[in-house]
């Protein structure tokens, strides 16, 4: 996989207006195609065509190639949403539902996608994976993460119409939203209007 810096998901606005956002992590990357509660109505995983198009926009390079039934975009879903949940708990500093780390560790139990290389020296996945590779790839990296050092930096976009969770992997460790293209130039015009306005 690239490094957490490499790569941004390209991301439309309700108004259709494109912009980057680095989750700074696989998992989390996840979460942008829907999720429980009030995320339900982006759902974008219906089909396994959903699936294949989310991880030729993740940070998986190059682009495994997959095999991926109905039930595993199911459990797709499943997984995304108790990624959801442990990633929100960590936000808030609040205990997960262990049956949300039953759904991870169940996941990450099967075989992951095999990197290997190529003949010419560069990085290949082995073969034809299936979405249950896909899925244990993703949640071996959400057990990276929430047992990680970078635990205590999953931070939730803080404009409170996005929602968007992502690793704040700069230095200073102070980013406070999504993507400065989107809602930090929208908290930037507001801002103005605001002093304007005054």
């Amino acid at each position: 996989m690239e490094s957490a810096a490499a790569r941004g998901l390209i991301l439309h606005s309700p108004t259709g207006v494109a912009y980057r956002f680095d989750a700074g992590a696989l998992c989390l990357e996840l979460l942008t195609t829907g999720g429980p509660g009030l995320h339900h109505r982006y759902e974008a995983l219906h089909r396994p065509a959903d699936l294949t198009a989310w991880t030729e926009r993740s940070r998986l390079t190059p682009t495994p190639r997959l095999r991926i039934s109905d039930a595993e975009v199911a459990d797709a879903r499943r997984l995304r949403d108790a990624l959801f949940r442990v990633a929100i708990a960590h936000t808030r500093a609040e205990p997960p539902a262990a049956r949300d780390f039953e759904t991870i560790n169940q996941a990450a139990s099967h075989p992951s996608l095999t990197p290997v290389i190529g003949s010419g020296g560069n990085r290949r996945w082995s073969g034809t994976a299936s979405g249950s590779h896909l899925l244990a790839t993703v949640a071996r990296d959400a057990i990276d993460l929430f047992t990680g050092a970078l635990a205590r930096r999953i931070r939730t976009c803080a404009d409170e119409e996005c929602g968007l969770i992502y690793v704040d992997t700069s230095r200073p460790g102070r980013r406070r939203w999504c993507s400065m293209e989107h809602c930090g130039n929208r908290h930037k015009v507001r801002a103005l209007r605001a002093r304007q306005d005054a």
